[in-house]
């Protein structure tokens, strides 16, 4: 009897904490990825910078958003959290005239239906593109290509634009939120990004896919639990990302306030797919 009460009073009690994100300034910041360090909980707050969550009390939430510096709080402090402002490092900017004379697409993605649900997650999903001497004559990003199977109409994400630094996705290349809104379906979308003059960085670019977890987002599918028989009503969030199996070591996810590489499949029954990267399906065009 006393090990059982010793095991009641060491178990961590959980949580649901309602917050909100504003700046310096109490302005709200919206669409903010938020995660239970180290956990594979996490949430995006509202247009309002509201937010909620459940966690064990003695866990810490990451916040991450771009043009701000990522926080790690308590959780008893996420009642209301304040996010500084990045200090923006000016680089020696090279003036160069655009010819827009030349284009190619890179990537070798494409449209195969294999598509990576959110569950409630704001994962990031991402992919590099390492540099490449034959970019020198395009070395604009003109247009980001992605293709996604929504299951609403106008669902939003966030496309996100990293720098790399031989190990991981780094800088945000971009300092203001690009959130698309995609169509119900299957569908190729085209991004254009060339009024931000993005050049193609020597160590390479990271095009990331940010899940919004917002109600706008949400929707309930059901699918057949083959072991039980059983029926299972499950709530998600739209849209699906579409990915590729690939050779090359170029895919990466954000959850739990950390970046990580993603592992090879590994079915153990001989599937095409085995031994390869599963990569959000994603496509470059660059120009000069």
């Amino acid at each position: 009897m006393k090990f059982i009460f010793f095991l009641l009073i060491t178990l961590p009690l959980s949580a649901q904490i309602k917050g909100n994100v504003v700046d310096e300034n109490n302005n709200p910041i919206p669409y903010v990825n938020i995660w239970v360090e180290n956990e594979n909980i996490g949430t995006t707050s509202k247009e309002d910078g509201t937010f909620t969550i459940n966690a064990n009390e003695d866990k810490k939430l990451v916040f991450s958003a771009l043009g701000y510096e990522n926080k790690t709080v308590s959780l008893s402090e996420g009642n209301k959290v304040v996010l500084k402002q990045k200090e923006i490092q000016l680089k020696e900017v090279v003036l160069q005239s655009r010819k827009e004379t030349k284009e190619i697409e890179i990537g070798n993605s494409e449209k195969i239906h294999h598509k990576q649900l959110s569950g409630d997650k704001p994962w990031i999903y991402a992919k590099l593109f390492p540099f490449k001497q034959e970019y020198d004559d395009t070395p604009f990003v003109k247009k980001i290509i992605f293709y996604s199977d929504s299951e609403i109409n106008n669902a939003k994400i966030k496309i996100r634009i990293f720098e790399f630094n031989d190990t991981i996705p780094t800088e945000d290349m971009l300092q203001e939120d690009l959130i698309i809104s995609v169509k119900k379906g299957m569908r190729k979308n085209k991004i254009d990004v060339e009024k931000h003059n993005i050049r193609f960085p020597e160590k390479g670019i990271v095009i990331g896919l940010e899940w919004l977890i917002i109600d706008e987002n949400k929707f309930d599918f059901e699918y057949k639990d083959f072991k039980s028989n059983n029926t299972i009503k499950v709530t998600s969030y739209a849209p699906s990302f579409i990915l590729n199996y690939f050779d090359e070591d170029n895919s990466f996810s954000y959850s739990g306030g950390k970046w990580s590489r993603r592992k090879r499949v590994d079915s153990k029954n001989n599937k095409p797919w085995d031994n390869e990267l599963m990569t959000p399906a994603i496509n470059l065009i660059l120009s000069n």
